[in-house]
Order: C-alpha cells, then sequence, then structure tokens
C-alpha cells in the first residue's frame, strides 16, 4: 500500500539536494580510453558534504549535448564507461553511489551488501541516500558547460532502473527515463514467498534476526518500491523486462509499468538480468525523442 505520505517523504528528500552546495572538480584530462569520447574523471559533494566519485564521457566533436546520469545496478563497484553507459552525440555521467572510487572493481558477495542497512526506518534506509546522490549527479552533470540544461535524462539496468524511475518521480531537472529490468517492484509480495537469492535474501536475513524487523521492513520499504513510485513518475519512461530474469521478474516489472503515471513504453527481451544489445539503440532514441 502507497504511504499517505509518500510524496512529503520524498519531497524533503529533493529539498536536501536542491539546497546543498554545488561543489564539484573535473580532472580536465582523459582518464579512461574510450574511443568518440573523452572521458574524464569527476568528483562532487553530495548532501551533508560527503565526497563522491564519477566520471563523465564527452562525445568528440559537441559543444552542447543532451545528457543523461546513467546510475549504477546492485553492489559497491563502479559501472566503466562503455557502449551502454554512453551514447553517441549525448553526454554521459556516472558515479558511485558508496564514495569509492569513479573506476572501483569489486564483485558482489553478501557480506558486502547494503540491502537491509537502515531499513528499520525510511529516513534511514540507505536508498534514500544513494537516491540522494544520483538527483546530486544529476545536478552536477546539468551545471557543465558542454550539457543542454533543459535536456537529461536517467538511465540504468536493475537497482539503476529502480532509481531512474525513482528520480523521474522526485528529480524535476530530469526530463525522460530509460530503465531496463528495474528493481524493487511488487516488494510487499517478497515477504509472502521463500527468498533463496542474494541480494534480496539480505532483507530476509534481517527480518529473521531483528525485533519487530518484518513490520519495520515492510513499512520502509512502502516508501521505496519503485511500483509505488512509478505512480507519481509523468515524464516519458521507457521500461525493459526480461522474459528469463530470476531478478527483476516479469510479473514485478510489468507492475511497474503499468503504475507509470506518464508516457510509456514496454519492451520485452527473451533474456535474463543483463544488458541487451538493442538496449543501446533503443535508449538512445527514447531519451533524444522526448527531451
Amino acid at each position: 500500500m502507497i504511504p499517505e505520505d509518500i510524496e512529503a517523504f520524498w519531497g524533503r528528500a529533493w529539498e536536501e539536494v536542491r539546497t546543498a552546495p554545488l561543489d564539484f572538480h573535473r580532472s580536465l584530462r582523459s582518464d579512461y580510453p574510450l574511443d568518440g569520447f573523452r572521458v574524464e574523471r569527476l568528483e562532487f559533494s553530495s548532501v551533508g558534504g560527503q565526497r563522491l566519485s564519477g566520471w563523465i564521457a564527452l562525445p568528440e566533436g559537441v559543444s552542447r549535448a543532451p545528457g543523461f546520469v546513467w546510475v549504477p545496478p546492485y553492489g559497491r563497484e563502479s559501472l566503466l564507461p562503455n557502449r551502454f553507459g554512453t551514447r553517441p552525440g549525448m553526454v554521459s555521467l556516472s558515479l558511485n553511489l558508496h564514495g569509492l572510487d569513479a573506476f572501483h572493481q569489486e564483485k558482489y558477495h553478501p557480506s558486502r551488501g547494503y540491502f537491509a542497512e537502515g531499513v528499520g526506518e525510511p529516513e534511514t534506509y540507505i536508498f534514500r541516500t544513494l537516491w540522494q546522490h544520483a538527483a546530486m549527479a544529476v545536478r552536477v552533470l546539468q551545471a557543465q558547460i558542454e550539457v543542454d540544461e533543459d535536456q537529461l535524462g536517467a538511465m540504468g539496468m536493475s537497482q539503476g532502473g529502480g532509481i531512474s524511475i525513482w528520480l523521474g518521480a522526485w528529480c524535476p531537472l530530469v526530463k525522460a527515463v530509460c530503465a531496463d529490468m528495474p528493481f524493487l517492484g511488487r516488494i510487499e509480495a517478497a515477504f509472502d514467498r521463500p527468498i533463496h537469492r542474494y541480494p534480496l535474501k539480505e532483507l530476509i536475513d534481517f527480518v529473521e534476526n531483528e525485533p519487530l524487523g518484518n513490520e519495520r521492513a515492510r513499512h520502509t520499504l512502502s516508501y521505496f518500491d519503485t511500483s509505488h513510485q512509478a505512480a507519481f513518475c509523468r515524464v516519458p519512461t521507457h521500461v525493459s523486462l526480461g522474459l528469463k530474469d530470476p531478478a527483476a521478474k516479469p510479473e514485478s516489472v510489468r507492475e511497474i509499468y503499468d503504475a507509470l503515471a506518464g508516457e510509456k513504453d514496454l519492451v520485452e527481451y527473451d533474456w535474463g538480468h543483463d544488458w541487451h544489445p538493442e538496449m543501446v539503440s533503443r535508449n538512445q532514441n527514447w531519451l533524444l525523442q522526448h527531451f
């Protein structure tokens, strides 16, 4: 059930982002080899002064271009610049959501998971902070001289897809969204069936080991469920699902899609929980058509 104060909750989160000092620094040199782009390291401050590291990919020969924030999937590693995180003629920015290096790499392990971090209360849940980091990245992207400040989008896979929809709902700078296999839909139903797959099982581990863990987690997650937030995402949103996806299950993604309040598009891939080559052109076309 959608909380009655969900708009006020996320309105406060955005206001903290909107009023935070805009403080960023670019390396002004090529820090990663990528044909057709100059990739620079970019550091910036988020809400509360936390320093974050990311990269910005600038297409060669373009002086003022549309842009998008590429939000990472679940885990503590950074997304590296590649064809999924860049698009010809567009500026893209990605960040490490956990304050690690812009190019940090590590494999997921439950001991490094964070799905249940702060889940006892909506205000302390880590995904509120991660959303604010992503929203701050949109502000930073808007401030770059190479970027058309009126043509900004959000894009991502899994966690990145879900948070992109959240940005479309609560960050007014975002004009269009591409959400591939978005996570955290129909999360209430997850508590009513056996869960053996990490990282979602991190929540079940919390529930089983904390007093009133089930009730507290359900209450908090009602503010973050992507199918709840989608009802407030009124910008054009492209969604994809994988028919063989064991993580963002097709029925969960369809519920997210059905809840979207604005213009929308759904593509189904005969695919698992992974990038599909067709996402590259489809996502770019969606953003450019709707800016």
